[in-house]
């Protein structure tokens, strides 16, 4: 398999035709691998829950595009927010085991996400408002 424009292209597209403005695409190689690697298109408007994952970093590259990754006290407050944009050099970062956070996707992006658990086994936990 070959990650190329066509592919994003047409991520990006069943995106737009998405309720929630984000299309996943598996990377696994099966259900049974022991974590998870996925491209994820995102668009702005798109709302991800605030979140965390208590037993796993969180791996985030951006392919295209422009998003802030955002990262949350035990309060839900806002306390540190990284632009990634290939434009301006930043390509990626890792989100710490047990860190809430969410995306503010401001352009069309493509990201390729990884960690570790199989998906829905690994205690994701989202943010009570």
């Amino acid at each position: 398999m070959t990650i190329d424009q066509e592919l994003l292209n047409s991520l990006l597209e069943m995106a737009k035709e998405n309720p929630r403005l984000r299309m996943n695409y598996d990377l696994r190689t099966s259900s049974e691998d022991g974590g998870q690697r996925m491209l994820n298109a995102l668009l702005p408007g798109t709302e991800v829950a605030i979140h965390r994952h208590p037993m796993s970093n969180e791996n985030v590259l951006l392919i295209t595009g422009r998003l802030d990754e955002v990262f949350y006290d035990e309060n839900g407050k806002e306390k540190e927010r990284i632009t990634l944009s290939p434009a301006i050099g930043s390509f990626g970062c890792v989100v710490p085991k047990g860190v809430w956070h969410s995306v503010d996707v401001i352009e069309l992006s493509v990201i390729y996400e990884a960690k570790d658990g199989r998906y829905g086994e690994d205690n994701t936990e989202t943010f009570a408002q």
